[in-house]
């Protein structure tokens, strides 16, 4: 039994040995390619049996025939095994180099797995791949879609501020050369200025907002805020202008509740969307806003009376510089066209949703956010 253990000792401390140096080497080789990494490692394991083999035979006294016979005996066998390790790790190599060459194909098209199975290893990394390809063309998607919007936004910016320049020009030479001289007159021109400036300085800081929320700068302030607060903000302000336009506004939440959200972001999602809804609501129309709680959400509806939004068109009302109309030429007061990109940026930035579709005559906005505790 002594003599069992100590050639086992033997073996062991031989195959270690030749396992160590071996070692070292797959250290060396770890950037070289995974076929010379998988034929090394074969040739380093029958090299240990191999070590070890003859290193028993030598201890054994073996006579120089019969060592030489073992020898040989090891060697044919482990010259075989690599073959065999080889040939089948082919395989395992071939389906590395196949995932690598569709890993190629991920900046430039859709990337493809390759056919057949793999080996547990590979599968999981092609999975991830996969992962990768849907989120990498899904944000050159929305790059593409955010360098649309900024074409569109320069150029309907672009058109927006020549008008009440070319306004404020005018007033202002007018006055400058006298042709305006009676103080009615110059009241009005002054007027007018003042309403170019205020409409100027509106798109501006749209345009700031807009800025902040596609360049993720957005910082919420949160607060504990009641739902019939909100809305009776929203109402109140666009009161004068629906009163002018002859629409009737009415609004309506559930009293006593409170939603946790940044108060002054969520009080411009409801102005925009009420002062969207008064805009093209036609006179004697009605705009309707509403506050509820829900299990998980707080909702709110902006409903009114303008008839509708073509359904071609309902994907695009969030867009950046969408006005849904056809002439280049805005309407007086239109706007230019930000304020429900910003509602959007705001509510996402609140993790919630928002969307439009028609409804009994007229567009019915919906915002959810959801409830924190």
């Amino acid at each position: 039994m002594p003599d069992l253990v100590l050639v086992a000792a033997i073996a062991m401390a031989s195959a270690a040995v030749v396992g160590f140096l071996g070692g070292i080497l797959m250290m060396r080789l770890r950037q070289r390619s995974l076929a010379i990494q998988l034929g090394t490692l074969a040739t380093i394991t029958i090299a240990s049996v191999l070590a070890g083999v003859l290193v028993v035979a030598d201890a054994m006294f073996l006579s120089a025939h019969d060592a030489r016979i073992a020898a040989i005996v090891v060697a044919a066998s482990g010259g075989a095994g690599l073959v065999i390790a080889v040939l089948l790790g082919r395989r395992v190599s071939q389906d590395a180099s196949a995932l690598a060459d569709a890993a190629q194909t991920l900046s430039t098209e859709r990337f493809r797995s390759p056919d057949g199975p793999l080996p547990a290893e590979l599968a999981v990394v092609a999975a991830e791949m996969q992962i990768a390809d849907r989120r990498l063309r899904a944000a050159r998607d929305q790059t593409e879609a955010l360098e649309t919007s900024r074409r569109e936004l320069v150029a309907w910016v672009s058109h927006d501020l020549r008008s009440p320049l070319a306004g404020l020009r005018a007033m202002a030479e007018a006055l400058e050369d006298g042709v305006v001289t009676d103080p009615d007159g110059v009241a009005r021109y002054h007027r007018g200025i003042r309403r170019e400036t205020d409409r100027m300085a509106t798109m501006v800081d749209d345009l700031f907002e807009l800025s902040r929320i596609h360049a993720g700068a957005l910082r919420l302030a949160v607060d504990r805020v009641g739902l019939d607060d909100l809305v009776s903000e929203a109402v109140a302000a666009a009161d004068p202008v629906a009163r002018s336009r002859g629409v009737r506004l009415a609004g309506s939440a559930s009293p006593g509740e409170h939603i946790t959200v940044d108060p002054r972001q969520m009080a411009r999602v409801l102005h925009n969307l009420v002062a969207n809804a008064v805009r093209h609501t036609p006179d004697d129309g009605t705009v309707e806003v509403a506050g509820t709680l829900t299990d998980h959400h707080a909702c709110f509806v902006v409903a009114d009376s303008c008839g509708g939004i073509p359904e071609l068109d309902l994907p695009r009302v969030f867009d950046v510089a969408f006005r849904g109309e056809a002439a280049r030429t805005p309407a007086a007061g239109s706007g230019a066209g930000l304020g429900l990109a910003i509602a959007r940026g705001i509510v996402e930035a609140h993790d919630g949703e928002i969307d439009v579709h028609n409804a009994g005559g007229g567009c019915r906005f919906e915002v959810r956010i959801p409830l924190t505790t």
